[in-house]
């Protein structure tokens, strides 16, 4: 017999990004967060507390509750395959922080194995379901730019350092700006192209080492192991074409640009690393550009979760699958390639189509 009410979720990591998550999931009505577990269980403990969350503990202790129905996987990337995995074995369905895996044969194991137990994969970034993305979704698919044919998406920072209590590991294999920020714009890009059939590169990397700027970890110094600096072109399987910037080594930071011409026009798209945001769009022969309202909801880290539950709930595909996560770490994977080699490598998997979320889809509203 089918489950009713709202879906019993087990968040599994206690860091940085849980907080942007526990704010929303705490909030939907549809979800119900039932632990918090961390391999440090203090912080676990910390982070269960400052959400009245009852269950605590390491990783077992979401894995075995009988009422956890989706886990929400947030440790580093090194571990999401291994968590996911492990969420899977137990019966319950995954959302995982981005990136899906690190490399393309944990991912195609990963989707096998939860196809196998009848469970669902899904992969942040959940952006492009915000009011921003999917309301220029919904200007390009009526025909505001006529037939989309080309794409400049820019990420350009000094980097995380800065400000991040603990960013080594943003600087380690699996990370860096490539696939750290990609995520968000090539997924984007995708929705709007649809699938990446090859991909080149070229990379750098401007210091062997960086140095913490802010938190208790002030002042220690970490070795970079991967490129700071990727620039990226691809070409879809529909034609069309994209050039991507992906950067930690820009004094003045430059983000969330992602302009997308066609035949009839140019569109200027929200961040995609945000759920809200100003479109505009510039007829062919125009000069000006024409400010667009975005319509829809737009409250953040989480909204993928919650449509994975609801959809549980009705049995249809759920948005933000784990297939066009792995479409993107393809196509990630294949740039990171291309650095090396300096060649063009073919993207060999494809994503599904995503529909597009009803502007009036509402969150905090009880559907279940």
């Amino acid at each position: 017999m089918s489950k009713s009410g709202p879906v019993g979720v087990a968040v599994i990591g206690a860091g940085n990004i849980s907080k942007q998550y526990l704010d929303n999931l705490t909030t939907f009505p549809d979800v119900k967060v039932l632990v918090v577990a961390d391999l440090f269980e203090d912080a676990a403990a910390a982070r269960a507390a400052e959400y009245g969350i009852e269950a605590f503990g390491g990783v077992d202790t979401a894995l075995n509750h009988p009422d956890v129905e989706i886990v929400v996987n947030l440790t580093i990337p090194a571990a999401h395959v291994e968590v996911a995995t492990a969420a899977v074995r137990a019966g319950k369905h995954v959302w995982t922080e981005k990136p899906f895996s690190l490399d393309r044969d944990s991912g195609l194991g990963l989707l096998k194995e939860a196809a196998a137990a009848g469970m669902r994969l899904g992969c942040a970034p959940d952006t492009f379901l915000g009011a921003g993305l999917q309301t220029a979704r919904r200007l390009i698919d009526a025909g505001k730019i006529g037939t989309p044919l080309t794409a400049l998406t820019m990420f350009q920072s000094p980097g995380p350092e800065s400000w991040h209590p603990n960013p080594a590991f943003l600087f380690q294999q699996g990370a860096g700006p490539l696939f750290d920020m990609a995520p968000y714009y090539l997924t984007a890009l995708v929705q709007t192209f649809g699938p990446i059939a090859k991909v080149a590169a070229v990379g750098s990397t401007a210091f062997p080492t960086r140095t913490i700027g802010s938190g208790p970890k002030a002042g220690e110094v970490f070795d970079v192991e991967v490129p700071t600096h990727v620039s990226a072109i691809a070409q879809f399987e529909s034609g069309a074409s994209s050039h991507s910037v992906f950067s930690f080594e820009s004094p003045k930071s430059r983000m969330g640009f992602v302009e997308i011409t066609g035949t009839e026009g140019t569109i200027s798209l929200p961040d995609p690393n945000n759920f809200d945001g100003e479109i505009k769009f510039c007829k062919a022969g125009e000069d000006e550009w024409t400010a667009v309202a975005a319509e829809g909801p737009a409250n953040g880290r989480g909204m993928g979760v919650l449509d994975m539950a609801r959809s549980i709930r009705a049995g249809i595909p759920h948005r933000v699958p784990g297939e066009l996560a792995y479409h993107v770490l393809d196509a990630m994977v294949s740039i990171a390639e291309s650095v090396d080699s300096g060649e063009f490598v073919a993207v060999e998997s494809t994503a599904p189509a995503s529909p597009a979320l009803p502007s009036d889809w509402n969150p905090t509203e009880a559907t279940l």
